[in-house]
């Protein structure tokens, strides 16, 4: 490495470790908290600015070099977080809630608190943490001025789709991904200003000697045609918390999930095991439900929300109270609310349907096997009807993504880290930002019209459901409205009117944080993953026709100095869709890399053979017959036709409407879920089968 003094030198290191540690970071006391990784990744960022500031590192030196310390032999070792420093596992039947033993030989692979996954290496203004500039060493176009100019709202309709592919898309992203930021976390002291001790993501109306050290504002022009009626300048926001890698190994910043990367309904479940049990009703496997309509025989509501009723919920009176679920953002939007509340009602169907089959089991063991059967149901239906829509059967197969139609498929990877990509999270997966509609409307069972509610109303305001009968009708909604086209058009009602507190005229822009969020990430442009993807590269605007409508590259011009400087988001939404694919290549290219992932990186993959999560041939089977429209039959009250694929329009002869009574749309049958006496009734037994994580001391 340049310098010559670094044959890596680990008193430099230690100097660092004992004089940045004593600042700020102590192993705290039980479980490691989001803000309790951070404050590790902080620390072992700051050493690695001051070792590259040090040694002059260049790029490769930095993102290939740095990783290679061995840091277990310093300090750091002190402080870094067990589960990412030695892990054992066990094979198990059942998954953890945190996704740690995921992989036998990885164990965070997949795991809750672990960073994203690069495709490719990060362009940092500084090579480690500032945000990037154009490759003309100028700022970019600021966050606001691509979303106005590039994503007015032209409200275009897609032709198909229907608002059903938002939903169940909302509800897999929230499944993947939740980026660590200081927004609502316990944070360490070493975030917060210790004189006022700031809320983190008030950023705007602070002197600068009281900002947030994460805050990177959203500054708005004074001559913008929206905000500037409001006297709107800035909005509020903040960068993701730094990570730890494994091994707590140095390197630029990178952010890490919240979440579990693996498909695993954590939207039903959480991913903490104190969580996960508060989400229990105790008995019979259930979930606790709000029973609130059973005098009209009508089935329950997700629980009401009452340890901090507020947290990410706008409520006009402290009777109001939002909802509970295994995902924080189960409120964010009323039609997420009710893709939750369907998965829900559809565990305590199936934990019922399985006590009735085997009235030995316990408590522990129903749960877990309703559990099994509602995560293989969440990947069935996106892999069976959710994928083939969006990518179109040509890319599915060309990243081995079609479903086996019968035995066994043999795919697993114990090589493949399921780990979510930082462009997917950032980029790709916010392609259903232009789908969203402006308003979300109501249909009668027999399916007409009754109403509809500006989409900024239902946002963070789920209350509706709380009238009888409305979930349906929300339901039959999104599987009759048509969605937007994918393009680059997004609805107002996400540019300027997000998260609208009320009384105000103006909210935030969902767009501008899209693009903020990918610089905040050191997400390469466009262009890198147009090259990376195999697609041609473009040295001038002109060089784009025929990948994007011509008023597009125009309108690219007259904001960016260079090709390379287009934003991952914007470049992606903009692309013509490839044929039989609602989305372009590059697009494509990313989001299907990452559902290869999560299916072959997953030992507990629902259509895998020979492991101790396996299902049998006959389950398999029966799991399937299982269709989105057979779940929302099963755990609707008022719903009795539907079409066979809610997430496409109906149509007599490719998508007819049937009753949920016909035999086009069979039920799992449980009794291959038959357990004739094998043990599996006693605590202990079961304990057995779970995963079991040993911490060396």
């Amino acid at each position: 490495m340049t310098g010559g003094a670094l044959p890596w030198h680990y008193q430099q290191i230690l100097i660092l470790g004992r004089r940045t540690q004593s600042s700020y970071v102590s192993p705290p006391k039980g479980e490691y908290k989001t803000g309790d990784v951070a404050a590790v990744g902080e620390l072992l960022l700051d050493i690695s600015i001051q070792l590259a500031k040090n040694y002059g590192l260049t790029y490769e030196e930095i993102e290939k070099g740095l990783p290679l310390i061995d840091t277990s032999k310093t300090l750091i070792r002190e402080v870094c977080p067990p589960f990412l420093a030695n892990v054992e596992c066990r094979a198990g039947k059942y998954r953890r809630l945190d996704g740690l033993c995921t992989n036998l030989k990885h164990p965070t692979w997949g795991a809750t608190n672990t960073p994203f996954t690069r495709l490719i290496g990060p362009l940092f203004a500084d090579g480690i943490t500032a945000p990037r500039i154009s490759i003309t060493g100028h700022q970019l176009p600021r966050a606001r001025v691509v979303s106005r100019t590039m994503h007015p709202d032209e409200g275009y309709h897609e032709h198909a789709g229907t608002v059903m592919l938002v939903a169940w898309g909302q509800f897999l992203d929230h499944d993947f991904t939740l980026t660590a930021t200081p927004e609502g976390e316990n944070i360490p002291m070493f975030v917060l200003d210790p004189v006022s001790k700031n809320e983190p993501e008030e950023c705007c109306r602070r002197p600068p000697h009281l900002k947030n050290p994460y805050c990177m504002e959203i500054e708005i022009p004074e001559d913008d045609y929206y905000y500037q009626k409001y006297g709107q300048k800035c909005q509020d926001f903040v960068r993701g918390f730094p990570a730890v890698r494994p091994g707590c190994r140095l390197g630029s910043r990178t952010p890490f999930n919240k979440l579990t990367a693996v498909l695993d309904a954590n939207t039903v479940y959480g991913v903490d095991e104190t969580f996960g049990r508060h989400l229990r009703a105790g008995y019979g496997g259930l979930l606790r439900m709000n029973p609130v309509f059973g005098e009209y025989g009508l089935k329950d509501l997700l629980p009401l929300k009452v340890d901090i009723p507020d947290e990410g919920c706008t409520r006009t009176n402290r009777s109001q109270f939002c909802f509970e679920a295994g995902e924080i953002r189960v409120n964010e939007q009323l039609v997420l609310t009710c893709m939750h509340t369907l998965m829900a009602r559809e565990h305590n169907r199936l934990a019922h349907g399985l006590s009735q089959i085997n009235p030995h089991w316990d408590d522990e063991t129903l749960y877990q096997e309703a559990k099994r059967i509602v995560i293989a149901e969440v990947q069935h239906i996106t892999y069976n009807e959710f994928l083939p829509i969006l990518l179109g059967k040509e890319v599915m197969d060309k990243f081995g993504l079609l479903l086996q139609k019968e035995g066994y498929w043999n795919g697993y990877d114990p090589e493949v880290n399921p780990n979510v990509i930082d462009a997917f999270s950032s980029a790709a997966f916010r392609m259903g930002h232009t789908l969203l509609p402006t308003a979300v409307e109501r249909w009668s069972k027999a399916h007409k019209f009754i109403a509809s509610k500006r989409l900024s109303d239902l946002i963070r305001r789920p209350y509706d459901l709380y009238r009888a009968g409305v979930l349906d009708e929300y339901v039959m909604g999104l599987m009759n409205q048509v969605a937007q086209a994918m393009d680059d058009s997004v609805t107002q009602e996400v540019t300027n009117n997000l998260f609208k507190k009320p009384g105000n005229h103006f909210g935030l822009d969902l767009v501008s944080f899209n693009m903020q969020r990918g610089r905040d990430f050191g997400i390469p442009g466009y262009m890198e993953f147009r090259k990376f993807c195999g697609l041609p590269e473009a040295h001038s605007f002109e060089a784009l026709f025929g990948a994007m409508p011509n008023t597009t590259i125009s309108r690219y011009t007259t904001i960016y100095e260079h090709p390379s400087d287009v934003d991952l988001w914007s470049g992606g939404v903009s692309e013509r869709p490839l044929p039989g694919s609602m989305i372009g290549p590059t697009f494509g290219c990313i989001i299907a890399t990452q559902f290869s992932y999560a299916r072959r990186g997953d030992r507990f993959w629902y259509e895998l053979p020979n492991q101790p999560s396996s299902f049998t041939p006959e389950q398999l089977q029966e799991l399937r017959k299982i269709k989105l429209s057979r779940v929302i039959c099963d755990n609707t009250d008022l719903i009795d036709t539907i079409q066979v694929y809610p997430m496409v329009l109906p149509d007599h002869e490719i998508n007819p409407r049937v009753p949920c009574k016909s035999g086009v749309l069979p039920s799992i049958d449980l009794s291959k879920w038959a357990d004739f006496g094998q043990g599996t009734n006693n605590f202990h037994t079961t304990l057995e089968g779970f995963e079991s994580l040993l911490l060396k001391k």
